[in-house]
């Protein structure tokens, strides 16, 4: 048996599926056979814009508990931009670099691609970062190995 792909997913990515359920992040989120992560920074960040976007909190939180592992980051939001802000092209998203690499993550799902250096993170850390409909694609792919 296959080990389950380790996915860390982008903020934007889990608000998009809570948005619509016709789009490719909501395809993403419901798909079996993998391994999905967050960190403790993604989490608090998903309240305060599913807040701001009035978007209902019981529907985040079973998302959360339902489908999504929590890494957890000790190091205050200083040490990691000044760690991991080299991986990014805004330093407020340095936490999302760090919390991939504390879940072993194979891939980075998010849909702000070119907010993140990603041949840097991908030779550093070895993680893939695409978007929902290129992560999905690749997972066609393999449609032998995870249920599409």
């Amino acid at each position: 048996m296959i080990n389950p792909l380790r996915v860390f997913v982008d903020s934007d990515v889990i608000i998009s599926s809570l948005i619509s359920q016709k789009g490719a992040a909501f395809l993403l989120l419901s798909k079996k056979g993998l391994n999905f992560y967050i960190s403790n920074l993604s989490k608090r960040e998903l309240a305060i814009v599913a807040e701001r976007l009035n978007i209902d909190r019981t529907e985040l939180s079973s998302i959360i508990k339902n489908k999504l592992k929590i890494v957890t980051i000790k190091d205050d939001l200083g040490s990691i931009k000044t760690k991991f802000s080299q991986y990014t092209k805004d330093p407020n998203d340095a936490h999302i670099v760090a919390g991939a690499s504390r879940a072993n993550a194979k891939f980075l799902i998010t849909y702000n691609l070119r907010d993140y250096k990603i041949d840097k993170i991908k030779h550093d850390f070895g993680i893939i970062c695409l978007n929902p409909g290129q992560f999905l694609q690749y997972l066609r792919s393999l449609r032998k190995i995870y249920e599409i």
